[in-house]
C-alpha cells in the first residue's frame, strides 16, 4: 500500500524560505509521476510542480517557476520542495501526490495516491 507523509510546512515571513519533504513508502516509485499540489481556502486543488521519478524531468507551474523546485532522494524515497522567495499568495495547505501514469499532468484527477498535507502560511 502506497503511503505519502509531508513534513516541512510552517509559518513564515514573505521573502523566506521552506523546505517540504513527502516521504513515499509502500513500493517502488520508478515510473511514477511524484506531484505538489496546494490549496487554498474556498479555492480548487492547483498544480504547483512534478517529476518523474525515473529520469528527474520536472515540470512547474507558472506561479512558481523560478521559486520553487521539486527534487528527489532515491535512497530516502522521498520528494523535496524547496520554496524560496516565498509570496502571500504562496499560502495554503501543500499535499504531495502520486501517478503511476508516467506523465507530469496537472491535473489532481491524474493521481492515485495523496499525503495528508501540510499547512504553509507566508505573513506579510
Amino acid at each position: 500500500q502506497v503511503q505519502l507523509v509531508e513534513s516541512g510546512g510552517g509559518l513564515v515571513q514573505a521573502g523566506g524560505s521552506l523546505r517540504l519533504s513527502c516521504a513515499a513508502s509502500g513500493r517502488t516509485f520508478n515510473g511514477y509521476v511524484m506531484g505538489w499540489f496546494r490549496q487554498a481556502p474556498g479555492k480548487e486543488r492547483e498544480f504547483v510542480a512534478g517529476l518523474r521519478w525515473s529520469g528527474g524531468s520536472t515540470y512547474y507551474a507558472d506561479s512558481v517557476k523560478g521559486r520553487f523546485t521539486i527534487s528527489r532522494d532515491n535512497a530516502k524515497n522521498t520528494v523535496y520542495l524547496q520554496m524560496n522567495s516565498l509570496k502571500p499568495e504562496d499560502t495554503a495547505v501543500y499535499y504531495c501526490a502520486a501517478s503511476e501514469l508516467g506523465v507530469i499532468f496537472t491535473a489532481p484527477s491524474r493521481y492515485r495516491y495523496w499525503g495528508q498535507g501540510t499547512q504553509v502560511t507566508v505573513t506579510s
